[in-house]
């Protein structure tokens, strides 16, 4: 039995509960994370600002689960749209019900309805779990991305 799930918009004034569950989940990812003074002062303005991209609270039987972003972009080079997963967190009191699938089947759908060219996501390296769990729903990885090594990250 799939879990339900909600996606609900996250709200103007819920900010600062959203920016504290991201620094959580960047956290998780990189434990050396620490966000600078431009993603405090941008990163959630520049999500809203942006009517490509649809940022939600993940509601299980009434809780804030999690938040996913997802939405939409331009091709670089070629006149296509791509659909594309940016985010999906999941608390860890909220893990292993099923959430992450019946939220990722949402947002996938709600991709496929506007018809775009491909759906993408990125995975951090050494992210076995997001890696299993992504390829179960269909993904499969098709590049690695390098970043240039820097002594001020």
């Amino acid at each position: 039995m799939q879990t339900e799930v909600l996606l609900t918009p996250i709200l103007q004034t819920e900010r600062r509960e959203f920016l504290a569950m991201a620094q959580t989940y960047f956290s998780e990812l990189n434990p050396v994370f620490l966000p600078h003074d431009d993603w405090k002062e941008s990163y959630f303005e520049a999500i809203q600002g942006n009517p490509d991209c649809k940022l939600c609270w993940i509601m299980s039987e009434g809780n804030k689960a999690g938040f996913v972003l997802f939405g939409f972009e331009r091709h670089r080079f070629l006149p296509r749209t791509n659909g594309a997963v940016y985010e999906l967190y999941v608390r860890p009191d909220h893990r292993r019900r099923g959430i992450a699938r019946a939220c990722a089947h949402k947002a996938i759908a709600e991709l496929k309805s506007a018809g775009p060219s491909k759906i993408q996501l990125e995975v951090a390296a050494g992210n076995s779990g997001a890696t299993v769990f992504w390829t179960s729903l269909g993904f499969e990885k098709v590049a690695e991305r390098y970043v240039l090594a820097s002594e001020d990250r």
